[in-house]
């Protein structure tokens, strides 16, 4: 791998755009032996997650389909008020997360407030940073709380990929501008002229490219998982763990962040993600590469599917969830975004944002006790580990020292995760941070880590710390 880095299969380092967290230490800090000096910060409100819900995650074009996604994100945020007993008027201010939107409800936020019931004196705005996007709800949120405008945010997020914006061509948006103000006979016969043309009428599809490269996140995650080595094996296998994981969490009620979601016209309500499915690395070994064809190793089965989903979460200063009463889940901690050049190193921000966010929190990564990873593909899991677990890129490219370390595989999404539980892309942030918190209850954690890539070259990460019992 080293002698493959050398060859300059990267652009050099670019410096990363830091956003400070915006809390501050728990008040009994002597109750957890781990916690560092330098999340004692008095000059910052504690925040505190207090609980987060989802739809049930399905693939796109399932039964979900002939809903629309305010729906989805409707009903995520009454999950929740039914979840936690938030009043409707009582919250100060909703962000949702959105990549795909749907040109008649574009501040789909506001909308899926309206129609959850909630005051009309709540203002509420949408958010977009691709993969991230459900991320950046929550902390734009925490921002709200910390500046003192706020003291209760949902923050949340949607994606449906069952029916996307498709346009006309160029040529054919432009002959029917051109038809509004055309108003001689001449100047219509012309436009109809030009109507006839086959190439006008040929559609606009959607693609999860990058408009600076138009390179597909595909190919993407396929070089860079032959830069890193990744092998064809390594990858089905990781896979198959996240399928076998999520099935297991699913078989154990370990997954309680999901909501039973009534569909109109459906007998029976959906209680259960759908695209989880427990295979075989012999099966998984059989699918061709869906995108670098013959020789590819990214399929169908190793990337994240096009999924239906809806989030939400209940953030709060800390003083203020005390005294409506809650019980938090969990403090928010540190957070920060970082960019790198979206050609070369498009899915390697979890890599750049892991050593700098443990440094500026003032922990080690043996302080972490569930790390919870964005999963797009498993290629790009897995090449992000092999970066940390780099010297060569940790000098050349990082400007550290030495190699911070992988995460050790035993604390990774052990209930599952994107590549088997579903990537509504505008809502994946809020499931991370969830499972993140219900982990560390679950599994008498202090620490958790939550990392995505996104599109852009963009990168995130957070530390999540237990709410003491």
């Amino acid at each position: 791998m080293a002698a493959l880095i050398s060859r300059r299969l990267f652009s050099p380092l670019h410096p990363s755009v830091r956003c400070l967290s915006t809390t501050s230490p728990k008040s009994n800090a002597s109750s957890q032996s781990k916690t560092k000096s330098s999340l004692n910060r008095q000059d910052r409100k504690n925040i505190v997650l207090v609980e987060g819900v989802r739809t049930p995650f399905l693939l796109s074009g399932t039964t979900y389909k002939n809903l629309m996604p305010h729906d989805l994100a409707r009903d995520a945020l009454r999950g929740l008020v039914k979840r936690t007993n938030v009043p409707t008027d009582g919250v100060d201010y909703i962000i949702m997360g959105c990549v795909i939107m749907e040109v008649k409800t574009s501040n789909i936020a506001r909308e899926a407030a309206l129609g959850a019931g909630f005051s009309n004196r709540i203002p509420a705005h949408t958010v977009t940073q691709a993969c991230i996007s459900a991320n950046q709800a929550i902390t734009t949120g925490m921002g709200l709380i910390a500046s003192g405008e706020c003291d209760t945010i949902i923050a949340g997020g949607v994606e449906f990929m069952s029916d996307v914006p498709i346009r006309h061509s160029r040529k054919m948006r432009k002959i029917l501008l051109s038809s509004q103000k055309a108003k001689s006979i001449p100047a219509k016969l012309q436009l109809v002229r030009q109507a006839l043309s086959p190439s006008v009428w040929v559609p606009e599809l959607p693609a999860v490219a990058e408009f600076s490269t138009n390179e597909t996140m595909g190919h993407s995650a396929d070089r860079l998982a032959a830069a890193f080595q990744v092998s064809r094996r390594e990858q089905d296998e990781f896979a198959l763990r996240s399928h076998t994981l999520a099935q297991k969490a699913t078989d154990q009620g370990l997954l309680i962040d999901r909501l039973d979601y009534k569909v109109p016209g459906v007998a029976e309500p959906v209680t259960k993600d759908n695209g989880i499915r427990p295979s075989s690395i012999e099966q998984l070994s059989k699918l061709k590469p869906a995108f670098i064809k013959p020789h590819g190793t990214i399929t169908a089965a190793n990337a994240s599917f096009l999924t239906d989903g809806a989030s939400a979460c209940l953030i709060m200063s800390e003083a203020h969830a005390l005294k409506m009463g809650y019980k938090p889940k969990a403090y928010l901690r540190d957070f920060l975004y970082v960019a790198q050049d979206p050609k070369d190193q498009l899915l390697l921000g979890p890599a750049y944002a892991t050593p700098r966010l443990l440094k500026k929190a003032g922990l080690t990564l043996g302080d972490i006790d569930a790390f919870e990873i964005h999963e797009a593909f498993a290629g790009q899991v897995l090449s992000n580990f092999k970066a940390l677990d780099s010297d060569t890129f940790a000098q050349s490219y990082m400007g550290l020292s030495s190699k911070p370390g992988a995460p050790p595989m035993e604390k990774v999404n052990t209930w599952g995760g994107s590549l088997s539980l579903g990537h509504p892309f505008g809502a994946t942030g809020v499931r991370l941070a969830t499972t993140a918190a219900n982990r560390l209850i679950h599994e008498d954690g202090q620490f958790a880590l939550i990392a995505a890539c996104a599109a852009g070259g963009h990168g995130h990460a957070m530390i999540i710390e237990r709410y003491p019992s």
